[in-house]
């Protein structure tokens, strides 16, 4: 069995580990490398950086689009069984669709959050529960019929990290039992009436008020990879943990001072701060921060 991979970050690259250990990869395609960091320096996916450090021989494939007919025959001439499609960034074109069938691994369970952001939306509404959909994908976003689920929960202590190695795990499970039993599945379609969809996330995503504790500490295991929270102050929150969600309190007041942490109020609930990162300097302990600022129980971390 022929596959062709389509993926790019750290979730796509178990998904491709999977695959290898079962079927012929033939070739991978990923996004271009981009400058990253202050230097801006060129560096490849994750995917890419996988198929080179393992020394393996596939082909990679980095098109800035799949539009380009060049692209498509190339894809075409590798005669794929399958086309395996993991958080690749770009839609397929129907010439693509129509060379093998394309199954995507989606990160939720659809028709539930189609679009960009799957494992942060979970995060950010406090889902309990969640999973991976294998698709037969189409011209729309996440609109293809449902191959099949796994479905794992999510813990209160879960972040976009855990829950990315959880999801990653199940992707790289589903994956080879949808290929070897493709024959005798049968598709389900979606139904679009129940569906929801979540957006690419922004830098200003990351700004927070002490308004609610648990949105606050919801956001902040959505955003703990990228863009992280922040307050209007531009203390960024490091390292945060929900204490209770019901008590009234000032906002931005500090309640408590632990000996590694400190308490701080919201107009509902409170939160645990034990690492900031003021602007322009490196990140620190809570404590150290507001002993730098001289600021004690009844003040305000804002």
């Amino acid at each position: 069995m022929r596959i062709v991979f389509m993926g790019t970050p750290d979730y796509a690259t178990k998904i491709l580990e999977g695959l290898l250990d079962s079927f012929e990869v033939v070739a991978l395609v990923t996004q271009p490398d981009k400058p990253v960091g202050r230097k801006q320096i060129l560096t490849p996916p994750h995917t890419k950086k996988f198929v080179l450090d393992r020394g393996l021989s596939l082909k990679i494939m980095q098109p800035p689009t799949l539009k380009d007919e060049k692209i498509i025959e190339e894809l075409r001439s590798l005669s794929p069984d399958f086309i395996v499609v993991a958080a690749y960034g770009m839609l397929l074109p129907r010439e693509v669709l129509e060379i093998a069938p394309c199954i995507n691994l989606h990160a939720s369970l659809l028709p539930k959050y189609r679009g960009a952001s799957p494992i942060q939306s979970a995060l950010l509404h406090g889902d309990t529960t969640t999973g991976v959909t294998a698709m037969l994908m189409d011209e729309g976003l996440d609109t293809g019929a449902i191959l099949g689920y796994s479905v794992c929960d999510i813990t209160i202590e879960d972040t976009a990290i855990t829950l990315f190695e959880k999801l990653s795990l199940l992707a790289k499970e589903l994956t080879p039992v949808i290929l070897r039993n493709f024959s005798s599945i049968l598709p389900i379609a979606q139904e679009d009436v129940d569906a929801s969809y979540c957006k690419k996330i922004k830098k200003s995503d990351g700004l927070v008020k002490f308004v609610n504790a648990l949105e606050v500490y919801n956001r902040y295991r959505a955003f703990i990879v990228w863009p992280g929270v922040y307050l209007e102050s531009g203390l960024k929150l490091k390292e945060i943990h929900l204490v209770e969600t019901t008590q009234k309190h000032n906002a931005g007041e500090i309640l408590e001072i632990e000996d590694e942490a400190v308490i701080v109020g919201c107009l509902q609930g409170s939160l645990k701060i034990e690492r900031v990162q003021p602007p322009s300097k490196k990140e620190m302990s809570a404590i150290d921060y507001i002993r730098g600022k001289r600021l004690k129980v009844g003040d305000y971390l804002l």
